[in-house]
């Protein structure tokens, strides 16, 4: 019953968190009103400022936030003990991941849908607007060069996954079609959709689905690289409404609906107990350790808690999504909240639902490869003996699909149907962060071309030159997919060139990406701060959350750069890291430099160019 008490307590305090604190915020310090424009209504171009409604919004939020982020960043933190992990997802989403998510929309509804990089520009200076930028596109190429690769692990792993993933793509086409040409509603095409998808599930392992996932889980990686950074330019580059918005709310009534389903899963676990097969019934109870402060081969606690889980409790990549494709789609500034803040705290639960899966659920029974049965504290020492071969993708994708897979069992489904409803799950979180991710970045380059090499005017013919056909968007988005690519390309680790090791190059720089994400919500925290500073408003609430932020990255990357086994340790140096280490951390104290300076000067004071100048 303890973890059951867990999974309810949590959620109730983040739905009173959303009513109150939540609140506060939005009327009290961002002042969010009804009457004000939003740019998805003023600069409305059908193709990514598009109004909308905020349910659509926020499927389109949630899905590209989560990722798999807040399930293999718990997943692997689990080993320091449940009660440290669930902690700081609980705590973090309320005080810090939701404030961020909620004040980067805010801020960038302000100011015409633009990236926080971009308004970094005008509340701190125009030598910061380029570092920000720099470092969202050093950040966005690991992600669009790595997430290929984890959905192509995923898919190996969870074959039955592929097809509900697949169709997913026509049926979101339709329904935009429906919707936006048509006028039709949204409610009933979205049913018939999750419908469809979950019968795509359930018999998955049957004739036609069975035998084309088959075919594509055979796929070598580099194949499935290429077909979805391909896939990725295309949806990057339609109109929101076409595919963005509708798959990302199908995927939203999906993956919400299936979090329902581990819920009750995990309460009929609570109150009947589960048996797995050819075994005895099992009592539901807490198999991961409360504390534990030196696991095996781990590295310590303090700070790596706070970077391996990011995403479930805060995460510098959702200032992206906030601030790039989110804020051009609200058409109401008070569905801000709804949209930046609640997304967060369900994004919050669902971490604390992996926990509680790999804590507990993984107990109740976890097959091992001689075909044989282990539970209770068994399962845990075979899963998580040792911190190196636990962080491992499949490891980690693992842990969180077979402990939430036996609670749906518990509730009678087969063991079949339950893998392949998470591992789905795990899959469609991936593709809408590497959808949106792409599209992201192509206006984080179109932003970087435009200050490199002026701006190009919409009425004039655009000149030759590389930064004029980087401000163009299939020229960003070409350019984009063309990078990660490469990147994904290249062999890891020193091996040699051949097509069996290519797909995998985004792995070389994933290490930096933990301490880099951190990083980047700390300045972010750092322009919403400005804003906020120079309209006179309050900004106690928001320092210590950008303190932490700032300070736990560069803690980090030190660890990682000069403690063994670290990137500039004599005798095991990489230059490659470590240089981009380095460079990561004298970015970080310059732009806090530049913050400084300015902080005492900017009180009160507007910046040149504000475009909120009416709701200041």
């Amino acid at each position: 019953m303890t973890t059951l008490l867990i999974a309810l307590l949590s959620g109730i305090g983040f739905i009173v968190a959303y009513h109150t604190y939540g609140r506060w915020l939005g009327s009290k310090i961002f002042r969010l009103s009804a009457d004000t424009v939003c740019p998805s209504e003023r600069l409305n171009d059908g193709v990514d400022y598009v109004p909308t409604s905020k349910s659509v919004v926020f499927g389109h939020h949630f899905t590209s936030i989560a990722g798999t982020g807040p399930i293999v960043g718990p997943a692997i933190a689990i080993m320091w003990g449940w009660v440290p992990a669930l902690l700081w997802v609980v705590l973090g989403s309320i005080f810090i991941g939701a404030v961020h998510d909620f004040g980067a929309l805010v801020v960038s509804l302000r100011n015409n849908g633009q990236t926080v990089g971009d308004i970094a520009g005008r509340v701190l200076n125009r030598r910061v607007r380029l570092l920000f930028l720099l470092t969202l596109f050093m950040a966005l190429t690991v992600v669009l060069a790595i997430f290929g690769l984890v959905i192509a692990a995923v898919f190996k792993q969870y074959p039955a996954a592929i097809f509900p993933c697949v169709v997913q793509i026509p049926i979101a086409i339709g329904i935009g079609m429906l919707l936006y040409r048509k006028g039709a509603g949204l409610f009933v095409p979205s049913l018939i959709a999750l419908g469809v998808m979950y019968l795509t599930v359930i018999y998955g392992n049957t004739g036609f689905l069975h035998s084309f996932n088959t075919t594509l889980a055979v796929w070598p990686i580099w194949t499935w690289v290429i077909v979805l950074l391909g896939y990725s330019y295309v949806a990057s580059v339609l109109p929101v409404w076409t595919l963005l918005q509708p798959r990302d709310y199908i995927n939203s009534l999906q993956l919400i609906s299936a979090l329902a389903l581990i819920v009750l899963g995990l309460a009929a676990a609570a109150f009947i107990g589960y048996t797995p097969s050819g075994g005895e019934n099992q009592t539901l109870q807490m198999v991961a350790p409360a504390w534990d402060f030196n696991p095996k081969n781990a590295p310590v606690i303090f700070p790596f808690l706070f970077i391996t889980i990011a995403c479930g409790a805060v995460s510098g990549f959702h200032c992206l999504v906030s601030s790039g494709t989110s804020s051009k789609q609200l058409k109401n500034e008070t569905d801000a909240r709804f949209v930046g803040y609640g997304s967060m705290l369900t994004e919050g639960f669902l971490a604390t639902l992996v926990i509680i899966a790999c804590g507990a659920g993984l107990g109740l029974g976890l097959a091992i490869k001689d075909g044989s049965i282990l539970t209770g504290q068994a399962a845990w020492a075979a899963q998580y003996g040792d911190w190196t071969a636990a962080g491992a993708l499949a490891a980690k994708v693992g842990a969180f699909v077979q402990g939430s897979a036996n609670f749906l069992q518990a509730l009678g489904l087969s063991g079949p149907v339950s893998i392949a409803l998470m591992g789905v799950l795990v899959a469609s979180f991936a593709g809408t962060t590497l959808d949106t991710a792409c599209r992201l970045q192509r206006y984080v380059i179109q932003e970087l071309a435009a200050t490199l090499g002026g701006k190009v005017g919409e009425s004039e013919k655009p000149p030759a030159t590389p930064f004029a056909l980087l401000q163009n968007k299939h020229g960003a988005t070409i350019f984009a997919v063309i990078i990660a690519t490469a990147m994904a390309a290249i062999p890891q680790g020193g091996a040699e060139w051949s097509l069996s090791n290519a797909g995998k190059g985004g792995l070389t720089l994933w290490p930096l990406f933990g301490a880099t994400n951190q990083l980047l919500a700390g300045l972010s925290f750092m322009v919403i701060a400005f804003y906020l500073w120079r309209r006179g408003r309050a900004i106690w609430f928001i320092v210590i959350p950008m303190l932490f932020m700032l300070v736990m990255p560069i803690w980090a990357m030190i660890y990682q750069l000069f403690v063994a086994p670290g990137w500039l340790v004599a005798g095991q140096v990489d230059y490659l890291l470590g240089s981009i280490g380095l460079a990561a951390i004298a970015l970080e104290i310059w732009m806090i430099i530049e913050a400084v300076k300015l902080f005492p000067k900017a009180k009160g004071i507007l910046e040149e160019n504000a475009l909120d100048r009416q709701t200041a």
